[in-house]
């Protein structure tokens, strides 16, 4: 009779570190439970290697990160699933970083959890020999980068697998959304952290001087060139370069920097001496770049150098949930700062800041904040504070705008049921999408690409969409 496979789980938290291993004896696994990384390092001097540890991250003593270190050293081969409630970049690209095989967020389904470790589990135990690692090193947190919503979980979860690869990333995202925070925090957690990180944003520098300040000049390459002048790829070598919205980068511009991505080299404005650069380029951008390359505004092949693997940024308006932590992060800086004593957001002012739609998202956030800090009145921050802080017509336009649309849906609903009208929800959705994608496309004069960018789809799926509307009309 084959042996059972041997998996460890790892945690300090007796509840989830039972009902964890109880589910993977259920499936059939020869489970050891420790309440701590010493125990479980303890265990390996009397106990067979297993073929797969799960380990927490923040426990007592030595953490999972820790533990994650030491077995990688001794067993480079073995399998391990970090978990943790705290689902921030530091975390997930330490676990990454130290050679995890994956990440997995508190809570967890148990179903789920059990198949991550099937999926894990190598087809044998291998033999491991001892291999040196670096010690992992956890950089400060940004307070802006935060956020416990399933796509910040799933954000932090790919800035950590993305910070170890050598790939292009185009970070996309309404304004205020965080796009440097997510390109410092690839750099951050990269190889390339001792090296420079420097960040350039195309729409601020006129177009006539963009060129030098990307790729620098030598004295006398233009009227005003008195020196050479170092551009900011030779500024960002063996680092990153993060271009920011670089949709609105000339045309010209565009073909040169098509040809750095491709060749890592470049000559200086006015210069004949052939500069070659390592950089990781990191761009961001908040608009439709599909939409640009339709209106011949971007070149496609430098978009498809560009977009290796994209990282979304979903607006604040869609994980509200994060509102309080965010919140509470910036009242507390903006106190200190301003030595100033701390203040609380009282229950119905939270509540007014996630009904709010955020145009601004989290720089809106924060600015909002510090104007609080500064002048609610009394410890904690009522409802009426938030309103006065908040744009007037859109406090007022808050709840009736979702209002002036769900009230009438509500009573055609109604109307349809008592008339007994059959798979009502399917024709509802039907009458939804036809209606939201005739008003997107009336926004953007018919440009399907621009629309699925705006509505937050896949130009297919508006496609699909529209084609479906159609034959159900016919």
């Amino acid at each position: 009779m084959t042996e059972p496979v041997r998996v460890w789980v790892v945690d300090d938290d007796h509840a989830v570190r039972f009902v964890l291993a109880a589910a993977l004896r259920d499936a059939g696994y020869a489970v050891s439970a420790h309440g701590n990384a010493a125990d479980a390092l303890q265990a390996l001097q009397g106990e067979p290697l297993p073929a797969l540890v799960v380990t927490d991250v923040r426990m007592p003593g030595e953490g999972g990160l820790q533990l994650l270190d030491k077995l990688k050293a001794a067993h480079p081969q073995l399998p391990v699933i970090v978990m943790s409630a705290y689902t921030d970049v530091a975390s997930t690209a330490g676990a990454f970083r130290g050679g995890a095989h994956e990440f997995l967020s508190k809570p967890f389904d148990l179903d789920e959890a059990v198949a991550l470790v099937r999926r894990a589990l190598p087809q044998h135990t291998p033999a491991a020999q001892p291999e040196p690692q670096d010690s992992l090193a956890h950089a400060g947190d940004d307070s802006l980068l935060v956020g416990n919503a399933p796509a910040m979980r799933e954000l932090f979860r790919a800035i950590g697998r993305l910070a170890q690869l050598p790939l292009s990333v185009l970070i996309t995202g309404e304004t205020g959304t965080g796009k440097e925070l997510v390109a410092r925090a690839l750099h951050r957690e990269s190889p390339r952290a001792q090296r420079p990180f420097i960040a350039l944003n195309t729409a601020a520098i006129p177009a006539e001087l963009l060129e030098s300040e990307l790729f620098g000049h030598e004295a006398g390459a233009f009227t005003g060139a008195h020196k050479r002048h170092i551009g900011r790829f030779e500024q960002a070598d063996g680092g990153s370069l993060l271009l920011d919205e670089i949709g609105d980068m000339p045309a010209a511009l565009q073909t040169r920097l098509l040809r750095v991505l491709a060749e890592g080299e470049f000559y200086r404005v006015g210069g004949r001496e052939l500069i070659r650069v390592d950089v990781r380029v990191i761009a961001a951008t908040h608009q439709p770049l599909e939409a640009l390359v339709d209106a011949g505004r971007f070149r496609a092949d430098l978009l498809h150098r560009l977009n290796v693997v994209r990282l979304p940024l979903p607006p604040l308006r869609e994980r509200s949930e994060d509102i309080g932590l965010l919140t509470s992060r910036f009242l507390t800086h903006a106190a200190r700062q301003l030595q100033l004593p701390p203040k609380l957001l009282g229950k119905p002012a939270l509540e007014r800041l996630q009904a709010y739609a955020w145009p601004g998202n989290v720089r809106e956030l924060e600015n909002l904040c510090w104007r609080l800090a500064a002048l609610a009145p009394g410890h904690t921050i009522g409802a009426q504070a938030v309103a006065e802080a908040l744009p007037a017509s859109t406090v007022a336009a808050t709840g009736n705008t979702v209002a002036a649309w769900t009230q009438p849906l509500a009573e055609w609903v109604q109307t349809q049921l008592r008339e007994q009208v059959p798979e009502l929800h399917a024709q509802a959705r039907r009458l939804f999408d036809r209606t939201v994608l005739a008003a997107a496309l009336s926004h953007c004069e018919g440009h399907r690409g621009e629309a699925a960018h705006v509505l937050g789809l896949g130009r297919n799926t508006v496609t699909r969409k529209l084609g479906s509307s159609r034959r159900k009309q016919t």
